[in-house]
């Protein structure tokens, strides 16, 4: 069974506190149960956490040494977190649910496997069958449930990413499960519009009369003017006999508000994951929210939204996969320059501007296009005259004096 079929049906819950379910309960004021399988119904919803989940997807996890530069690939670290964190999920698919889990319930949990004291798996646990505990001196441990029953996991064998905390909570709140009022409002919405189409009064017209038809009268009447539906038979003249009167119906969704509630949701849902609503193909009359044009809006997306959830897994991981020798030895970063790999240009500007900035060498730059190095690439070049900056200051252009004039 799936990670997502795990989920279906379990009410969302801010916290792992009696107080929090109290205070908000688990219902909304629309009359609508909100679950991670109800809110992922919501095209918005989906296109929201999908976009924040691709992205990760193109976000690799490096292990440095200690000078935070070089990546130490011999780490055992770096082949959990870059390559395979365990057997059933490649990197991407690790990262992809701590995504998707930080965004629907606030939480990611993994349990840590050993092999002595080497750390050699990351299995990660539906958020929803975790609870978060502590016992009587305070020391935090967590309970799974498994098949119906409870499992005890230490701290220090489990792998916690939360999202926004309360003092006090051991457990991050939900991003839907807060605001589950809007995501029900949505949910509402989507309910009456599907009625409306399946079972509302969808005719185009009505004839009225004073007099009382036979049935035969219906259908003979309802055959004369089936010969005037249709686009191809538009602009003909149709003649009413015996008093009847032809009224046509059309339903405005405007004035049933409609139309603009179904469009405020997608915004709102939007505003809940920090999504420009542009991004997800929603573009309120023609207009974007940040910026003059769309290379702004992704820059502020990938500033808002991205970065805080990768500072907090980097947070994370420094907590519950380093130790307080590997702390000194190594960095675990994400390299944002992932999000460049589809787009050529701003990657060749990218590594064109590091390399004349001395930044990186030639090699370094080749290196990022998996390129080969060449004979006299590992030397820092700057801009303008591509000097050296071993040889900055010198004059490079004095001609050697003679043996005879150094002698003199």
């Amino acid at each position: 069974m799936g990670l997502f079929e795990r989920w279906r049906g379990v009410p969302i819950k801010l916290t792992d506190g009696e107080f929090w379910r109290g205070f908000f309960g688990l219902g909304t004021t629309s009359g609508e149960t909100v679950t991670i399988e109800s809110a992922l119904q919501l095209d918005a919803v989906w296109a929201c956490v999908n976009l924040i989940r691709n992205a990760f997807i193109m976000l690799p996890c490096l292990v440095y040494k200690a000078d935070g530069v070089t990546v130490d690939t011999s780490s055992d670290l770096y082949s959990l977190l870059h390559d395979m964190p365990n057997m059933d999920d490649t990197a991407s698919d690790f990262w992809a649910m701590v995504a998707l889990c930080f965004c629907l319930d606030g939480n990611f949990f993994a349990e840590k496997k050993f092999n002595g004291t080497r750390l050699v798996a990351l299995n990660p646990l539906p958020p929803l069958n975790v609870d978060v505990c502590r016992d009587k001196r305070g020391a935090r441990y967590y309970e799974v449930l498994e098949d119906g029953k409870r499992r005890r996991i230490a701290e220090d064998k489990m792998f916690h990413v939360r999202g926004a905390v309360l003092p006090g909570c051991d457990r991050g709140m939900s991003p839907i499960g807060v605001v589950r009022n809007a995501v029900g409002n949505a949910l509402s919405g989507e309910r009456v519009a599907g009625k409306m189409f399946a079972n509302g009064f969808q005719v185009s017209g009505v004839l009225s009369s004073d007099q009382i038809l036979k049935p035969d009268q219906r259908k003979q009447l309802g055959d004369v003017l089936g010969q005037f539906a249709g686009s191809d038979r538009a602009g003909k003249i149709a003649v009413l006999e015996a008093g009847l009167k032809y009224q046509q119906l059309t339903i405005d969704p405007k004035n049933a508000q409609m139309l603009e509630t179904r469009q405020y949701s997608v915004e709102q849902i939007c505003r809940i994951f920090g999504v420009p609503p542009v991004m997800i193909g929603h573009a309120a009359n023609g207009t974007t929210t940040w910026g003059s044009g769309i290379e702004q809006l992704i820059l502020q997306f990938t500033k808002t939204c991205l970065g805080p959830m990768v500072k907090s897994i980097e947070s994370a991981i420094y907590r519950d996969l380093l130790s307080s020798e590997t702390r000194k030895q190594m960095v675990v970063k994400f390299s944002m320059e992932g999000l460049l790999r589809g787009d050529s240009e701003a990657r060749a500007d990218f590594v064109s501007k590091m390399i004349q900035s001395g930044v990186y060498t030639v090699n370094e730059g080749r290196a990022y296009e998996n390129k080969a190095p060449i004979e006299g690439g590992n030397r820092s070049i700057v801009n303008g005259t591509m000097t050296p900056l071993d040889m900055l200051g010198k004059d490079t252009q004095a001609t050697p004096e003679p043996p005879a004039a150094r002698a003199a």
